[in-house]
Parts: structure tokens; sequence; C-alpha cells
């Protein structure tokens, strides 16, 4: 059935746990899982156990949000192989994950909503607390009717208990990742805000900073699109890798495995992932420092 290469668990800001994940994604006879939760490798100690069980290859994984301009920047790392140095790198971003929901949380009690970063954490599990932890809470509590309006009215960029926090920019968290051992992808690249020829512009830049690899069969993207991404991708020397970006019940129109209903991510994407970064490997060893 082919794999997914990006999901996401009770480690961020998905609602199923990590074995519960790969339970499902074996379940559903995909040949390998990536778990890519945001700014924490916290769930892949549990995924590994249960993967090994279920019989389902594990691709151990991270998503960044990035510094950048005109839209929203994600990077998925996949293939880590050394976790405790990708996260050393990694301690700016959880601080400003951090500072960034406690100021959430005043900027809700400052409109007149009773809410605790105890109780957010409450709903988060022992995972990175996110938007979507507020969203649940909020919903929980009745000043939202569902998780869509809770980010709307309150949460998404503009809105009154928006933060922005720290990010990497793009080619300090593709280096990082490629120190980790692993392979650097463009997530959902239609988020970035740019179309045509600028969005061609900006995977040059990227490829020519060691880019690896560009989300192209993306569960939210109708066959058209995926098809002219996989295309572009082809052009920038780039892998067209794919997921379901599936979390849960906090997007529950978002299936794992299939996103919509008609997505495939065949296995050639994780088997070039791979190719691409033993190529890397054989040219030169990974810088650490």
């Amino acid at each position: 059935m082919g794999v997914d290469l990006h999901t996401h668990t009770t480690a961020s800001d998905g609602s199923d746990s990590p074995a519960e994940l790969v339970s499902a994604a074996s379940g559903l006879g995909l040949s390998a899982v990536a778990v890519t939760d945001h700014d924490t490798t916290e769930g892949l100690a549990e995924a590994e156990t249960a993967a090994s069980r279920a019989g389902i290859e594990l691709v151990k994984g991270l998503e960044l949000s990035l510094e950048w301009g005109p839209g929203a920047m994600h990077l998925l790392i996949l293939l880590i192989e050394d976790l405790d140095f990708l996260l050393s790198r990694l301690g700016r971003v959880r601080e400003g994950r951090v500072r960034r929901n406690l100021e959430m949380a005043e900027r809700l009690r400052s409109q007149g909503m009773d809410v605790t970063m105890e109780e957010v954490r409450a709903g988060g599990g022992s995972g990175a607390i996110g938007r979507p932890h507020f969203a649940s809470l909020l919903v929980r509590k009745g000043y939202a009717p569902d998780i869509p309006a809770a980010f709307d009215l309150y949460l998404a960029r503009g809105r009154p208990a928006y933060v922005e926090r720290f990010r990497l920019g793009p080619a300090e968290a593709i280096a990082a990742a490629h120190a980790a051992g692993g392979a650097a992808v463009l997530a959902h690249p239609l988020t970035l805000g740019v179309e045509g020829g600028r969005l061609s512009a900006v995977l040059e830049e990227l490829s020519e900073q060691g880019l690896d690899g560009m989300e192209a069969y993306y569960g939210a993207y109708d066959p058209p699109t995926r098809r002219s991404l996989f295309e572009l991708a082809r052009r920038h020397g780039l892998v067209p890798s794919g997921g379901s970006d599936y979390h849960g019940r906090f997007k529950p129109d978002v299936k794992l495995g299939i996103g919509r209903g008609d997505l495939v991510v065949p296995d050639e994407a994780l088997a070039e992932l791979r190719a691409a970064v033993s190529a890397r490997r054989s040219l030169k060893p990974p810088h650490r420092s």
C-alpha cells in the first residue's frame, strides 16, 4: 500500500499515542510510517517498540517550523540517526515553544477566558504542547464550538492569542538535519504562500542549501496538484516525498496513510530519500559542531 512519511502523535499535537499510530499503520498494510512530531523526538522510543512488534518499518522523524518570509515553511527531518545530537541543536526551538505557550495562555486570559497552562498540559499528555492543545481546551470549556473555530477566533496568525516564537532559518535547519544523519524534506510546499516562478526560485535556493526532498504526495492536495509538485520536485533534483499529515481527531478529515481518501505514497519515495542520504554520506561525513 505504500508509506506515510508525515504523521503526528500525542508527543506533539496528534491524538493517537505513538504505539496506537504505528499499530494503525501496520493494520492498513503500510510498509513504513514516519513519526514526525513538532520539535520533539519524544515519541520515537515508544513508536520503535511498537513497530518492532507490528513488523512495520519506523522512520524516525521530526517537523520544524522555520523562520521564513511570506508564508509558513515547515521542514521534515526524516531518517534521523543521531537523536541526541539533533535535540542538542534544537534547544532554542524547544525553549521558544515553552515561552510561546505561556504567553498564549496569558493572552487568552486577557480576553476573559479561564485558561491555565495546567489545564492545557492535562489535555496534551507528556509531549510538546502546541496550539491544537489550546484549541481543544477552548472547546472543552465552551469558548469555541470546535477546534477549527478556536483557531479562527483566537489562535490563528493575526488573531488575539497568536504568538510568534523562535524558529531556525532554512539553511540552519537543513544543516542540522544532515549533521544528524537525516534527510531534509520541505513539507506541504503550498503553505509557502508563493506560486509559479517564485516557488521555483525558492526551491532552487533551498536545493542549493542542501534540501533533499519536497512533499508532492500530500494528504490535503488533489491529484493534479500532486502531479504538478512531483514534476517540480524532479526539475529541481529533489526527491518527491509525501505523507498524510495525520493528527487524529485534531484533523478528522485527514486519515492515516490515505489523507482525504485518495493518497498513496509509493515505497520508492522512501527508497530515494535513503539513497540521497547514502550518496551525501559517501561524499562527506556528517559534520558535528
